[in-house]
């Protein structure tokens, strides 16, 4: 069982956080579009973000902030407009957003960090900014994330947060976060923002190399149409206000709070993949016997974001045969005789070789999932064996409906 227990409270729940969500006018829709995160107290922070070569100008701010100090006390996240591929003068919004929120806390504008959302090409609607953060400073509370998690989605149907705790020397300590993500979802970051609030004491080149590794076996293992944002991040902060002794080196203490950040980020990631634009269920794809589990990871991504198979389950087909073809292509060696392929309890797949099944239970059962509740029983599970290594990794996407092509075919008009 896990070494700790759901709670309330999101972003908020870990001791000396602070947040809020408003509606600043930066989204033609008029609903809430500005959120901020604020720690009491000095946090250190650290940070997963896109690996595309076309960047929004808010990760290369915080890339180089997080490089020259690993701490920060604020984020501010806008959505409407991606800043992205705004040249230079899109550095210059973000240079003199950071300095606004800054100016508003009374804090150095060093202390802040950016995150963005929206339609790519478009800068960030300055005037409606300006007036919108001192506002957003105003609305902070200790009950706010509920209020931030709504103010940075875009075409996701539902807001995504979570918080839980564990105990740590004696005394509880807390992780919460919240995260937007629908669409332009794919491994290697996507369009997705994930915050995350911790009320640890912990070393910062821990915390980095932990985010590092939780990104790894969350948010780089979902995708839903296999695209790459320009605006992805994942921002961590980790204040202290738990007053428990200082993590600094591995042990049992790093191990338990790195498998609680993991925790944490996996089912943001799983509810990103759930909210998956035009899906019905979320799909999870287990892969075991593989030589390592960077290699099973591989493996079970191809066969997650394989528009074949993602097709079939939208269609409620227990086409096993998409699920090989796409463990093969993975780029991963192993022998085509091992293979073992399972839908939810129906063995497809034996040693290589077809086996009968019940195909109408089978569909019955893809049926079930897309009528199940959120996040509970509305998961259609894939396991794929490959061979007898101690490689386990799991991958989340979700299906491909008619409707993901007219979401993203009318997302500018």
């Amino acid at each position: 069982m896990a070494d700790w227990q759901e709670i309330t409270g999101g972003i908020t729940a870990p001791r000396g956080y602070q947040a809020a969500g408003i509606t600043a006018g930066l989204k033609p829709s008029g609903l809430p579009d500005l959120a901020l995160i604020f720690s009491e107290v000095e946090a250190i922070a650290a940070g997963v973000f896109t690996t595309s070569q076309v960047k929004a100008a808010c990760v290369e701010y915080c890339r180089q902030r997080l490089q020259a100090k690993q701490s920060a006390r604020a984020i501010l996240c806008n959505a409407g407009q991606a800043n992205a591929a705004t040249g230079t003068q899109g550095n210059l919004d973000t240079l003199e957003s950071a300095l606004a929120v800054a100016q508003a806390l009374n804090i150095s504008s060093e202390s802040v960090l950016l995150a963005s959302t929206g339609v790519i090409g478009q800068r960030i609607k300055m005037d409606a900014l300006r007036s919108g953060i001192p506002k957003v400073v105003a609305a902070l509370s200790a009950t706010g994330s509920d209020a931030a998690a709504g103010a940075i989605i875009t075409t996701d149907l539902v807001t995504k947060s979570i918080a839980l705790e564990t105990t740590i020397s004696d005394r509880p300590v807390r992780i919460g976060g919240i995260a937007k993500g629908s669409g332009m979802i794919h491994p290697n970051m996507a369009t997705m923002l994930a915050f995350v609030t911790c009320d640890a004491v912990v070393s910062p080149h821990l915390w980095q190399q932990m985010l590092a590794r939780a990104a790894d076996r969350s948010f780089n293992s979902i995708t839903v149409d296999g695209d790459t944002s320009t605006n992805d991040s994942l921002i961590a902060l980790a204040n202290g206000q738990s007053r428990t002794p200082a993590i600094i080196e591995w042990g049992a203490e790093a191990e338990k709070l790195e498998a609680m950040l993991t925790a944490v980020c996996q089912h943001l990631a799983k509810a990103i993949a759930r909210d998956g634009e035009g899906a019905t269920c979320l799909i999870e794809v287990e892969v075991t016997g593989a030589h390592d589990e960077l290699s099973a990871r591989q493996i079970a991504k191809t066969i997650a974001g394989s528009s074949l198979v993602k097709s079939a389950i939208f269609g409620r087909d227990p086409n096993w045969g998409r699920i090989a073809a796409a463990a093969g292509r993975a780029g991963v060696p192993f022998e085509q005789e091992n293979l073992q392929i399972k839908l939810g309890d129906f063995l497809m797949l034996e040693n290589g070789q077809p086996l009968q099944f019940d195909r109408a239970a089978a569909s019955a059962y893809l049926k079930k999932a897309a009528a199940g509740a959120y996040l509970q029983q509305d998961t259609v599970l894939i396991s794929v064996n490959v061979g007898n290594g101690y490689g386990v990794g799991k991958a989340w996407g979700c299906d491909l409906s008619y409707d993901y092509v007219k979401i993203n075919a009318e997302y500018t008009t």
